[in-house]
C-alpha cells in the first residue's frame, strides 16, 4: 500500500484542518516546498498535495504545485486536490507536473465531465474524492451535501470509468480518532482502488489499513504532531 503524506496548503502556509472547517486551520509551517522535502528525504514516493486557497475560492496554489515539481519530480510523485471543478483547472495542474488529480464535485454533478476528462487525460491521471458525512456524500469543500449515498456514487463513478478514490469520512479528518476502514473496504468491493484519508492517528491505523487490503492511506495532522515519524509510517506500509 501507499503511504501519502499531506501538505495541506493555504495562504502560502502548510496548514491542516478539522472536518474541513475553514476556521479550524492550524498552521504547522511557513514553506510547503521543505515540508516535501522532509518527507522525500524519508522516503516516500506520493505527497497529497491540498490547494485549500482553490477549495475555498481564494486563488490557487498551481504555481506552488510546478515548483515541487520542477524540484522534486524526479524523486516523488504528487496527488493534487482541493477545488478541481473545470477541465482547464485539472489540464493546468496537471501540466505543472503533478502525475494524478483528485476530481470531486464536478466529477459527482456531471457524468459527462468524468467520461470526457478521462478520455482526455486517461484513468491513471485522475482520482475521485468520495467525501461522506453519515454515510451521504459532501461537495463543494464539504459544505453541500447531495442526498447520494456513498456507496451509491461510487458504484456511478466506477461505472464511468473511475479506477481510485479517495474515500474520506468527513467527520473522522482532522481528529485523530482512526480512518472508517469499513467504509473504504465497501468501495474498493465495488472495483475501484481506494486510499482512505481521515482520521489516521497511530501506526495500528496504518496497520490496519494495509491488513485491509486498501490502496493506501492519507496522513497529515498525525505525523505534524509527531505522533509517529514518516520513516515509521513507511515500515507499517
Amino acid at each position: 500500500m501507499d503511504l501519502l503524506p499531506a501538505i495541506d496548503i493555504r495562504a502560502g502556509r502548510v496548514v491542516r484542518l478539522s472536518q474541513g472547517e475553514a476556521s479550524s486551520s492550524v498552521t504547522y509551517g511557513d514553506d510547503p516546498v521543505a515540508q516535501a522535502e522532509s518527507f522525500i528525504a524519508a522516503g516516500v514516493s506520493w505527497i497529497h498535495v491540498v490547494d485549500l486557497d482553490r477549495a475555498f475560492g481564494k486563488g490557487d496554489n498551481t504555481a506552488v504545485v510546478h515548483g515541487l515539481t520542477a524540484k522534486f519530480g524526479h524523486r516523488v510523485k504528487l496527488e493534487v486536490s482541493g477545488g478541481l471543478r473545470s477541465r482547464e483547472a485539472v489540464r493546468a495542474v496537471l501540466d505543472a507536473g503533478a502525475t494524478r488529480v483528485v476530481v470531486s464535485t464536478a466529477a459527482i454533478t456531471s457524468r459527462s465531465f468524468l467520461s470526457d476528462l478521462i478520455a482526455e487525460v486517461g484513468a491513471e491521471a485522475i482520482a475521485i474524492g468520495l467525501d461522506g458525512r453519515r454515510g451521504i456524500v459532501a461537495i463543494r469543500g464539504w459544505t453541500e451535501s447531495t442526498g447520494e449515498k456513498v456507496e451509491d456514487v461510487a458504484r456511478r463513478v466506477i461505472a464511468d470509468g473511475a479506477r481510485t478514490i479517495i474515500y474520506t469520512d468527513v467527520e473522522r479528518d482532522g481528529m485523530l480518532n482512526g480512518p472508517d476502514i469499513a467504509g473504504a473496504v465497501e468501495l474498493q468491493r465495488l472495483g475501484a482502488k481506494v486510499i482512505a484519508s481521515g482520521g489516521v492517528s497511530k501506526l495500528d491505523d496504518l496497520r490496519a489499513v494495509r491488513a485491509a487490503g486498501l490502496a493506501g492511506a492519507i496522513v497529515g495532522r498525525a505525523i505534524y504532531e509527531n505522533r509517529f515519524t514518516v520513516a515509521e509510517a513507511l515500515a507499517c506500509c
